[in-house]
């Protein structure tokens, strides 16, 4: 059964329409951040007890972003402290609000304090006394967002009493607050989630599948994930919060406000553990042990026990929001509060606390938490306070020192522009003429996006001693978001020192990724080079490239369409559906006009197509009578289940949208359906256990596959039965039918494990049950041989690189017998894998296959060991993804 459609709520007519912050024209005289020129009416502020009937936070209660949207709309109507905003809209059309709340003057005059913020953000070409009028005239900018993550139910609950205490509180400390401080708040980053999760709560309150988790993704394609986008921003919720985070305000200080597990410490508080990624200005990193101890000392004052900082999060975490802005010169904070079960309270008895990881090895007293909380019931009320506290002291701590945390903010960007313009590094080339010339165009609008400076060269630029022809991207790193830069276009290295070392040598896993080296991603090649590329040669870019779409004027053979791009794969797809035929070269051409994989495309209107796919045809020079292989549209299945859903799933399906690939959703009931092999021409299992997809309880004494991601621990009975998940012994028989009929079936990760231990493929995982003294690589970048002579890799370079990541696979061929069913499509290099990351026990891997097809019966399947597509991030192995989906007839 699929989640019913989810009502979509119509923009208020009172806040700024999503098209306003596109660009689109305002009236005369008006302005996005300003109020209008009509005066608000002023009511009666309701609180929301008043509103909702309960207490934020009260046992078994939850609202819906629908009515706390409502109660947004009411404090704005009725107050001018605050100016409610509309930022753009969600995954499911919802509108994705930001609060505004400072005094009535300081409101009136928001696009004048923007202007005075963004010349301490970037004082470059700044004479002093700009500076010092900045320092002076200028407000404190705080952003703090609730409700990422929409299972941690008490951050959306949060938001609406700290709104409220924001703008009716009259004492001296809430005035200064006001008069000091821009307060900018994000009432929920995920409504969607805040929505799909009170539904169903409330539901199923008073019954038996009470506080259950939900069976489905709570965001429409990244789950959990959706914190893991501070980079890629692929989600339109993450381009919301990245525009005003990192371009338009470059607030001071950032705080998100989350939920962790519930057995340890009741809140973590800033500062992070070790390790810390480096590169930030270390001002950022004391500022951050600032607002933590501020908030400690209010929250010990209000008799708060168990709340710990400098421990459990480490400073090296995901490139997310909080994780990612002290490369922005961002204070970037999160706070953790330990769970209840959704709204439900829990009881917890002291033997059942414990310590954690990082600098907590005893549930005691120590010097970072003083005070431990002895036990008992635990509410959401309980985590509503001490959220509210935390997200008090962090405005309170920026009014009380305003000018230092302004000045700070103009002290860390000109030293991070005079660290980039002294450093060994002086910028990241992207040469022209690259493997992907249209993924390298997309590194650079993410780039701008993040608010950093790129240049194009003009003419022809030599630099240490390499020649670099125009259409080359430069990225200096004499700009404030140097740090910023160097982590997503440099090299990367984990450290491997006691910090991330158990004492008996065992490996800690690093809380997220060993690198995000966002650029080996896409598979895009940025030089570092060590002195100023010449001014003269380079133009800013002012906004995001448009891909070209020229369509060579005059094709009476047709067209042809490069095989090495991404978007030529949306292409292709647009085409068939639109019946115009495509055929894709065996073989090159003797003249070199087309490569082995390119796309032969036949005569036609092709324009709008072009548009879209934003790829240009080129004209075919002359008839190709090579050999070719004639495509049709693919059906493609895309394999989704229940117990909290799958991200892997998730981003897939996004990555799908992305390209325009068709696909239909498929679940239990569908593959064990009769006639799998005359509905569909390739199934995609997206990495997942193979527990979590047959529901079938693993052998005695089997090692896990690494799932679990998204809620497979999730008990199967203390769910609705409809929402139960695993398609067991017989959806395994009809995958294997499937493939044995014709069909192909497409595995990443851990997911070949169902095909290599149920069809008896005759391959093993070379990983499995190695220890992690013996072989280590948490989310690295490692070099691979690509086989771009097999129409399963076509497209790719000879050599590139792949994401490894927990749950990984590398196969090797166990059967002499049935060798020459087997085809090695990538191959880990001889030595020296590791680009980026953190790798031990190389010799364990290399040589050995990333990825194989195997024919099984008349169908394949094809097995890619790491996740090629993972999180919508990893261009550079996509084409791999859509391969696999191209059916020939």
């Amino acid at each position: 059964m699929l989640r019913p459609r989810v009502r979509v709520i119509r923009a208020l007519s009172f806040v700024v329409a999503a098209s306003a912050l596109a660009g689109v024209r305002q009236p005369a005289g008006s302005s996005l951040w300003s109020p209008s020129l009509a005066a608000q009416a002023q009511t009666a502020t309701p609180s929301p007890e008043q509103f909702f009937g309960y207490r934020m936070g009260a046992d078994r209660k939850l609202a819906t972003w629908d009515r706390l949207l409502e109660y947004y709309r009411a404090v704005a109507q009725s107050s001018d402290r605050v100016k409610l905003v509309e930022l753009g809209i969600t995954s499911e059309r919802r509108p994705y609000i930001a609060l505004f709340i400072s005094s009535p003057a300081n409101l009136a005059r928001l696009d004048e304090y923007r202007r005075l913020n963004a010349i301490l953000a970037d004082p470059r070409g700044a004479a002093p006394a700009d500076i010092e009028r900045a320092t002076r005239d200028g407000r404190a900018v705080i952003i703090q967002t609730f409700g990422l993550h929409s299972s941690e139910v008490a951050a959306a609950q949060t938001a609406a009493e700290f709104v409220y205490d924001s703008v009716t509180r009259d004492d001296g400390e809430a005035t200064r607050i006001r008069d000091e401080v821009i307060s900018i708040v994000v009432p929920s980053i995920n409504p969607d989630g805040t929505q799909m999760i009170a539904d169903w709560y409330m539901k199923y309150v008073g019954t038996e599948f009470e506080a259950t988790p939900l069976p489905w993704l709570y965001q429409t394609y990244a789950g959990h994930d959706n914190n893991r986008d501070g980079f890629a921003l692929n989600l339109p919720e993450s381009r919301n919060l990245a525009r005003i985070l990192y371009r338009e305000w470059m607030p001071q200080a950032y705080v998100d406000h989350h939920q962790m597990g519930n057995t340890n410490a009741r809140l973590y508080i800033p500062p992070y553990a070790e390790p810390i990624r480096p590169d930030g200005d270390p001002l950022v990193w004391r500022e951050m042990a600032w607002w933590g101890a501020h908030m400690g000392t209010q929250l010990e004052a209000a008799g708060k026990t168990g709340v710990v900082g400098a421990a459990i999060y480490s400073g090296w975490g995901h490139m997310g929001f909080h994780w990612i802005t002290p490369f922005h010169n961002i204070a970037g904070m999160l706070t953790e509060s330990a769970s209840a079960r959704l709204a439900t309270p829990m009881f917890l008895h002291p033997d059942q606390l414990r310590g954690g990881p990082r600098n907590l090895p005893e549930y005691a007293p120590q010097t970072n938490m003083p005070s431990v909380w002895p036990g008992g019931w635990w509410r959401v009320r309980d985590i509503v306070e001490q959220q509210k506290i935390a997200a008090w002291a962090t405005v309170d701590l920026a009014a009380r020192n305003r000018e230092t945390v302004l000045h700070n903010m103009y002290l860390k960007a000109s030293r991070q522009v005079e660290r980039g313009t002294t450093g060994p590094v002086k910028a990241y080339v992207l040469p022209a003429g690259q493997h992907d010339a249209l993924t390298v165009r997309k590194l650079v609008n993410m780039l701008l996006a993040s608010g950093v400076e790129v240049h194009e060269a003009t003419a022809q630029v030599i630099v240490d001693g390499r020649v670099y022809g125009p259409g080359s991207f430069v990225v200096s790193m004499a700009q404030p978001k140097q740090a910023l830069v160097r982590w997503m276009l440099g090299r990367t290295f984990y450290p491997d020192n006691s910090y991330t070392r158990e004492r008996d040598g065992t490996p800690i896993r690093p809380y997220d990724m060993s690198t995000d080296t966002f650029g080996e991603f896409m598979g895009v090649r940025s030089d570092p080079v060590g002195e100023p590329v010449p001014v003269a040669s380079l133009t800013r870019i002012s906004e995001a490239l448009v891909a070209p779409s020229v369509v060579a004027p005059s094709a009476p053979q047709g067209y042809v369409l490069d095989g090495r791009l991404n978007d030529s794969y949306r292409a292709v797809l647009l085409l068939l559906a639109k019946g115009i035929g495509v055929r894709r070269a065996q073989v090159a051409s003797a003249d070199g006009s087309v490569r082995q994989g390119d796309f032969l495309v036949a005569p036609g209107d092709v324009t709008a197509i072009a548009a879209r796919a934003g790829v240009p045809f080129a004209a075919l020079s002359a008839p190709f009578t090579s050999e070719t292989t004639t495509l049709a549209t693919p059906r493609i299945g895309l394999f989704q289940r229940y117990r909290g859903g799958n991200m892997d799933e998730g981003w897939t399906r996004l990555l799908f949208e992305q390209f325009d690939v068709p696909f239909t959703t498929v679940r239990d009931a569908d593959l064990k359906a009769p006639g799998l092999a005359s509905k569909f021409d390739v199934i995609v299992l997206p990495a997942d256990s193979l527990t979590a997809m047959t529901g079938e309880d693993p052998p005695a004494g089997a090692r896990g596959g690494g799932g679990g991601e998204g809620g497979e621990g999730a008990s199967q009975r203390t769910t609705p039965p409809e929402y139960r998940s695993g398609f067991g012994a017989d959806g395994v028989k009809a995958l294997q039918a499937f493939v044995e009929a014709g069909g192909t079936l497409l595995t990443f990760g851990q997911a070949g494990d169902l095909p290599m231990q149920r069809f008896g493929l005759p391959l093993r995982n070379a990983v499995a049950g190695v220890s992690a003294k013996e072989f280590w690589s948490p989310g690295s970048t490692l070099r691979v041989r690509y086989a771009n002579d097999h129409p399963l890799a076509y497209g790719m370079p000879k050599e590139g690189l792949a994401l490894f990541m927990s749950g990984s696979q590398v196969y090797e061929v166990t059967s002499t017998d049935r060798s020459q069913d087997v085809a090695i499509l990538a191959t880990y290099a001889d030595r020296d894998l590791l680009q980026s990351g953190w790798l031990l026990g190389e010799q364990v891997i290399a040589r050995k296959a990333a990825a194989v097809v195997v024919t099984q019966g008349k169908g394949r399947v094809v097995l890619i060991g790491f996740r090629p597509q993972n999180r919508a991030q990893t261009h550079g192995t996509f084409k791999l993804v859509f391969n696999a989906l191209m059916v020939g007839r």
